[in-house]
């Protein structure tokens, strides 16, 4: 059962890919669900009614349809416009000198990285996640605290990384862990489009060697590491976070 056929850095591998679209997905949820939060609490209407469209359709879809939907129908959508652009380009300077031959610099193909589309999509459903646990963790804040920055003469940039952004991590941090925790699992997708993570070389192994127990406990022992290193990290900037704080 531990016998892995010589397969073990081959998962080593996959565990680094595996942990770079983590990360790199991460961080662009973060992005996307810090404007997220502060569009929901944004006094602008249109501004409110784009991030609560966003929060609401991307919750609503399974994560795995729009794993599939944005690699395989944005890799079309994206050449079809491409095709579309360069015909008009072509017709649009042929009719305004037809002696001249133009030539596009555009490529006529372009085909999405699986790498690329499992972060964009990973990144881009998650950010909805984040922006509902920034936007709670904003409105735990004391209002009296940014009242109070704003009567001291500092900018909203300023009142809201000197005031705002220590005080809201404190609350955030609970929420930020589960969406954390959850996001690294749902890498576990992008072996549906061809990248080659961690799953997909234990699944090609598993195939190879007829062994399916072994690769996959295997995959499973590994994932259970990352997120038990992931709570432990998560608790100790729990702790840090709440110093002096009841």
């Amino acid at each position: 059962m531990l016998d892995l056929k010589g397969y073990e850095w081959s998962l080593v591998e996959g565990a680094w890919v595996t942990l770079q679209v983590a990360l790199l997905s991460l961080i662009l949820a973060m992005v996307l669900g810090m404007l997220g939060a502060l569009a929901k609490l944004s006094r602008y209407r249109v501004a409110r009614l784009t991030a609560t469209t966003y929060t609401t359709v991307i919750r609503g879809i399974p994560d795995l349809v729009l794993m599939m939907l944005i690699f395989f129908g944005g890799q079309v959508l994206l050449n079809n416009s491409l095709y579309g652009v360069n015909e008009w380009l072509n017709h649009y300077f042929s009719a305004s000198d037809p002696n001249h031959e133009w030539t596009s610099y555009l490529p006529d193909y372009i085909e999405v990285s699986p790498f690329i589309a499992g972060i964009l999509t990973i990144g881009f459903i998650f950010g909805a996640y984040m922006a509902e646990t920034f936007r709670g963790a904003i409105m735990a804040v004391d209002k009296g605290e940014l009242e109070a920055a704003k009567a001291y003469g500092m900018s909203s940039a300023m009142s809201f990384r000197r005031v705002l952004l220590p005080q809201m991590i404190r609350h955030a941090l609970p929420g930020f862990g589960n969406n954390w925790l959850v996001l690294l699992k749902t890498t576990a997708l992008v072996s549906i489009i061809g990248l080659d993570d961690m799953v997909r070389k234990g699944s090609l192994a598993a195939g190879t060697t007829q062994m399916p127990f072994t690769f996959y406990m295997a995959i499973a022992v590994l994932f259970l590491v990352f997120t038990s290193l992931s709570t432990s990290v998560l608790k100790w900037a729990e702790r840090r976070f709440s110093i002096h704080t009841r």
